[in-house]
């Protein structure tokens, strides 16, 4: 919750400094931001190749149906939630707010950092990604033992740099984004359009757990309410650490009472807890067309569009790392690659996105629980 409320501080802050500080103030805060973007947008491509190979490469073996069936069940999850979420968006977002599209106003300060600084990286978004499929999938069959050690270091490695400089300095990267937009006139009409989403962001989680613990109560034979009042001390868990991994021990005590067998919930939790992120990808989906709202350099993508982003976003998010906001980080390659987003409209997804981190992760351990039911149910009727 701390990171939230930085992130908040680095709006109001960058906000006042764009407003009423000298165009100077403005630059200092524009030089950062650009180096740091270069940093970020560097980091990408190897935060998706280590974290994905290292993933898929620590899949448990010889679990045969028990596992194809919980992978399953999460992506197929994670799909629908992100459908929903764009038709609910597209509907909504246009209707709920009257803020103009972002356009440079004619008379605002065109404002250019004191420095500017290229770093390339290594390689693309998608060469990652293929790259991550082919080793993480190659270390399994050939159980490259030196292969899967040098995965999960470079994993240890990114997740480091992630968790010690990128997401600390994340604020001070808002307050120059907030900044800049305040200097050209746009930053109250973003605003708007941010409270309007991060309340139908949450909102759409609730459709969710509500909607999944009907269906795994149906097939349990349990009330729904009875399953979701018993998955409350995960969700509420989940709210304060902002990790789907730091909850594991909650989720599984609160998946047990539900009836779920202890070798199920066992091996289902902690596999959900890096595979299945319906919440992360209904706020991401969300936050997209919002973003795509405000920029009108960026069209709102019909569904054929969107689909194939989200299901790419389905995968890339697999064994997001367990820092607050790694789903977004992941996806931030695909925004860029598959929807167009600029630094700008990536910025401003990340400051939307880490607005509601928590309970994007309180949805994701939640709906890990309706899983683990669904999975015991089918383990029950073979």
């Amino acid at each position: 919750m701390g990171l939230i409320i930085k992130l908040v501080l680095g709006i109001v802050i960058g906000t006042l400094i764009g407003l009423y500080t000298p165009d100077w103030v403005t630059q200092l805060l524009l030089t950062f931001k650009e180096l740091f973007g270069q940093l970020l947008f560097f980091t990408i491509p190897l935060l998706i190749l280590f974290f994905i190979t290292s993933g898929i490469a620590g899949l448990p073996q010889n679990s045969g149906k028990l596992l194809s069936r919980t992978l399953g069940i999460a992506y197929i999850s994670t799909i629908v939630a992100g459908t929903i979420a764009y038709f609910v968006a597209s509907f909504a977002v246009p209707m709920l707010t009257t803020a103009a599209r972002t356009t440079q106003t004619a008379d605002a300060a065109v404002l250019e950092p004191f420095i500017t600084l290229d770093m390339p990286p290594v390689f693309g978004i998608m060469t990652a990604l293929v790259l991550a499929f082919i080793f993480g999938l190659g270390i399994t069959a050939t159980r490259a033992e030196q292969l899967k050690q040098i995965s999960d270091q470079g994993r240890d490695i990114i997740e480091l740099l992630l968790g010690k400089v990128i997401i600390p300095l994340l604020p001070f990267y808002i307050t120059g984004v907030f900044a800049e937009m305040a200097a050209a006139g746009t930053v109250f009409s973003t605003l708007k359009t941010f409270g309007i989403v991060l309340l139908l962001a949450v909102a759409l989680h609730w459709v969710y757990i509500i909607s999944m613990f009907t269906i795994a109560g149906l097939k349990a034979g349990i009330s729904p309410i009875t399953l979701i009042k018993n998955m409350l001390p995960a969700y509420f868990t989940a709210l304060g650490t902002m990790s789907s991994a730091a909850t594991i021990p909650v989720t599984l005590r609160s998946a047990k009472a539900n009836k779920v067998n202890d070798d199920v919930a066992n091996f289902a939790i902690p596999l959900c807890a890096t595979t299945h992120l319906a919440g992360s990808t209904i706020t991401i989906v969300s936050c997209t067309i919002a973003v795509m709202y405000l920029h009108s350099a960026l069209a709102i993508p019909s569904f054929l569009t969107i689909l194939p982003f989200i299901f790419m976003l389905g995968v890339v998010m697999l064994a997001a790392p367990g820092v607050p906001g790694g789903a977004v980080m992941a996806a931030v390659g695909l925004l860029g690659s598959m929807l167009g987003f600029g630094e700008t409209a990536i910025a401003l997804m990340i400051a939307l996105y880490m607005a509601q981190d928590s309970f994007g992760t309180a949805c994701n351990v939640t709906g890990d629980g309706a899983i683990a039911l669904l999975v015991n149910q089918a383990s029950k009727a073979e």
